[in-house]
């Protein structure tokens, strides 16, 4: 059975982020370990400043300097190809031993891969909450924020028209 492709952290120079980068996109390119070595990526953030003049500036920044992620199948010929790369320190993991993989959720958390979720209600349905101390109630949908993964559901409670916050996956539509 073939293993599937995990995440894992590479430790790079200072400021060799994109070299490294680079130099596996290559590498993996002239070897054709594509189905082996699937995704480079250096995560990253959009940050606009505002100067002492009131100009604002915009840039990306990394969100991890200094540590790449790959997407890869793990066995010593990646990790060879990883390692022998100029500008790495090596994997994040137990010294002397295999590192270790990211978990799904510290993947998704550390905005290296986004889930996507698929919306199938709207402003003004009905939806059953899922999940939490609200759990079975019925609400109205009142806002939606897909890049914030948030719903405002308008909850009547002990009398009260009330507006909460759930995450995207913790409603679902009542069939009319």
């Amino acid at each position: 059975m073939a293993e599937t492709a995990r995440w894992y952290v590479v430790q790079t120079y200072s400021g060799y982020e994109n070299t490294v980068k680079v130099t596996i996109e290559k590498t993996v390119q002239n070897r054709q370990l594509q189905d082996v070595i699937q995704t480079i990526s250096i995560p990253m953030e959009t940050v606009t400043e505002i100067t002492e003049a009131g100009v604002s500036k915009t840039y990306d920044r990394k969100l991890y300097p200094g540590y790449i992620f790959v997407k890869m199948v793990y066995s010593d010929n990646t990790w060879h190809v990883i390692r022998n790369v100029r500008g790495v320190a090596g994997f994040v993991g137990p010294n002397g031993q295999r590192p270790l993989p990211l978990s799904e959720d510290e993947v998704y958390e550390m905005g290296i891969e986004k889930r996507e979720i698929v919306v199938n209600y709207a402003v003004g349905d009905t939806v059953r909450i899922l999940d939490g101390p609200l759990s079975s109630f019925t609400g109205t949908v009142d806002a939606i924020e897909v890049d914030n993964n948030l719903v405002s559901v308008v909850v009547s409670m002990f009398g009260r028209e009330t507006s909460v916050e759930f995450e995207l996956d913790q409603v679902e539509v009542v069939s009319q």
